[in-house]
């Protein structure tokens, strides 16, 4: 059976998602945003992509990366941000095909995967890696979907750069101590199983004296510079 090793959260982590889950509201927006900060569910396995300050007991001994049920797990936040080096200016939607990083709102650590070995599927271990939100260039994913934007509405992959390995959940069950949890790895070939949904979140609005329409035209840089302050957002 596969070894993890055990943190506790910290009380301010608590406190700030008790205040993320109070504040709820609609948002009528169709795409998946830079700065926002969302829950991803594995539409096969309908289970949420998750971490937390539990560590792997093999293979890299970082910190693991799995998929819960719950909708309304804390730790299951993650936030959309440019890849390694890069500004994803926020506000602005995720192309398809763009690279981004997935940071972990609670530990700031970034979704990551290498050569490293899953404990229960043998596939590509996935963990939580880097400090305060920055770690290396096996941190970057690229969105892969069929449109012009990451649509909220439609199913995406997110395939890994430097391993063109797709986020994967087997369905493969952990026991103690994160029992009923289930393996996140990365596995090289498209199934239905690597298929990812938007799912709850804080999400950033485009600047409002935008359109719609003007949105779906514009070719977005994600290297620009912009006031982040002055871009609204709305809760999930």
């Amino acid at each position: 059976m596969a070894s993890l090793k055990v943190n506790a959260p910290t009380i301010l982590t608590v406190l700030f998602y008790l205040f993320l889950e109070s504040h709820q509201s609609n948002f009528d927006y169709d795409f998946v945003t830079c700065g926002s900060a969302l829950k991803i569910i594995n539409t096969a396995n309908g289970v949420r992509l998750h971490s937390h300050d539990v560590k792997y007991g093999s293979g890299s001994g970082q910190q693991s990366v799995t998929g819960v049920d719950s909708s309304d797990d804390h730790n299951s936040y993650w936030q959309v941000r440019g890849k390694t080096g890069s500004v994803c200016t926020r506000g602005h939607p995720v192309k398809c095909g763009q690279t981004i990083r997935l940071t972990h709102v609670a530990t700031m650590k970034n979704l990551h995967t290498h050569h490293f070995q899953s404990p229960l599927s043998q596939n590509l271990e996935v963990s939580a890696f880097g400090d305060n939100g920055e770690g290396d260039e096996g941190d970057n994913w690229v969105i892969v979907c069929s449109d012009k934007y990451w649509s909220r509405s439609q199913r995406v992959r997110i395939k890994h750069v430097t391993t063109d390995h797709y986020l994967h959940v087997t369905g493969d069950t952990y026991g103690r101590p994160i029992h009923g949890q289930r393996e996140i790895s990365a596995y090289p070939n498209l199934n239905d199983l690597n298929y990812w949904q938007a799912a709850e979140g804080i999400y950033i609005k485009p600047t409002e004296s935008k359109s719609r329409s003007a949105e779906r035209e514009e070719d977005d840089d994600e290297d620009e510079e912009e006031d982040e302050d002055s871009l609204p957002h709305d809760e999930f």
